[in-house]
C-alpha cells in the first residue's frame, strides 16, 4: 500500500512536520505516480534498490511492493522516526544520511544495485555525476529531476540541452527521458515541471577507452570547450589541446562544442597540447 495524498498531509500534520524548503522537499503523494515509477524502474524479486531521498516514504513502499530488496537513504533526521514507522514494516532497511556525502561502498557493498529516487532540484546533477564516477555497483539510475535537469541529463549532441554533464553522462552511460510527471501529484506543488530519466551503465566500461586518455584528462577538455560554446573550438580549446589535433582526430577546428559526441572528444582530448 502506498501513500494517498490525504494520507501525506495527515502523516505531515500529526507529527507537527514541514517540507523543508532547504532540502528541496517536494513529497510524491499520489500512488499512481509511485507504482508507475516502480514499474518503469523494472525492478522486482532478486533486485537490489536503492532509494535517494525517501521523506515519507510513498516511492518506498511503492518499491517494495515489487519484491525488490530496498533500501532508503534520507538526510532529514525530523523525517526518520515517521519513515522508519511507515516502511519497515514492508522490510524496508532506513539508512540515514546525505546522499552527496555518503559511504556508498559501506552501504552498498557489492552490486548490482538499481537506483530510484526523487532527487531535490539542487543536488540532482552533481549526485548523478558522482554516482557514475565513484559508484559502479549501481549499474542503473531511475531519477525525477527537474524538466531542464532532464533534458541535460539525457541530451545529444546538437541539441540546445547538451553540454559538458551531457557528455559525462555519456562517457558512462546511455541515458533518456522516459517520462513526465505533472506538478500536481506533489506537496507541496513545485513550481517546475519534471522529467524521470533513466541512465544506464555501458556494460563494457567507459564509452572512451581509459587506456587512450584518462577520464581527468578528457574532462578537462570537455569543460575547457563547453565553457566558451560559442566560440569555435580553435578557440576555446587554444592552449588546452594541441592545434594538430584537430585533423588528427577527425574534427574541425570550426565546429563548436555542443556538435562533438563523447568519442569525439575522447580523441581531442588524446593529445596534449
Amino acid at each position: 500500500m502506498t501513500l494517498t495524498r490525504a494520507q501525506v498531509l495527515g502523516l505531515l500534520e500529526a507529527h507537527g512536520l514541514r517540507p523543508s524548503r532547504a532540502l528541496g522537499q517536494n513529497f510524491v503523494a499520489d500512488p499512481n505516480t509511485v507504482r508507475r515509477i516502480a514499474r518503469l524502474a523494472a525492478v522486482g524479486p532478486g533486485d537490489r534498490v536503492v532509494e535517494v531521498g525517501a521523506g515519507l516514504g510513498s516511492l518506498t513502499l511503492a518499491l517494495a511492493e515489487t519484491g525488490a530488496e530496498v533500501t532508503a537513504i534520507e538526510v532529514d533526521r525530523h523525517l526518520l522516526p515517521l519513515l522508519h514507522q511507515v516502511v519497515e514494516r514492508a522490510g524496508v532497511r532506513v539508512v540515514p544520511g546525505d546522499a552527496t556525502a555518503l559511504d556508498w561502498g559501506a552501504v552498498l557493498g557489492i552490486g548490482p544495485w538499481h537506483l530510484v529516487a526523487n532527487l531535490p532540484y539542487n543536488v540532482a546533477t552533481p549526485l548523478v555525476c558522482d554516482l557514475l564516477d565513484g559508484v559502479p555497483s549501481i549499474v542503473d539510475l531511475l531519477v525525477m529531476v527537474q524538466r531542464e535537469v532532464g533534458e541535460r541529463l539525457a541530451a545529444r549532441p546538437g541539441s540546445g540541452a547538451y553540454g559538458a554533464v551531457s557528455v559525462k553522462v555519456r562517457y558512462w552511460a546511455a541515458a533518456a527521458v522516459v517520462g513526465k510527471v505533472p506538478a500536481t501529484v506533489f506537496v507541496p506543488r513545485p513550481n517546475v515541471e519534471s522529467v524521470l530519466v533513466r541512465i544506464t551503465r555501458h556494460p563494457g566500461g567507459p564509452a572512451v577507452d581509459p587506456s587512450l586518455v584518462d577520464a581527468g584528462r578528457l574532462f578537462e577538455v570537455v569543460r575547457a570547450g563547453f565553457a566558451h560554446r560559442r566560440k569555435m573550438l580553435r578557440g576555446a580549446l587554444a592552449g588546452v589541446v594541441d592545434p594538430v589535433a584537430f585533423a588528427a582526430a577527425g574534427v574541425p577546428p570550426t565546429a563548436r562544442a555542443e556538435e562533438l559526441d563523447v568519442d569525439a572528444w575522447g580523441r581531442l582530448a588524446s593529445f596534449a597540447p
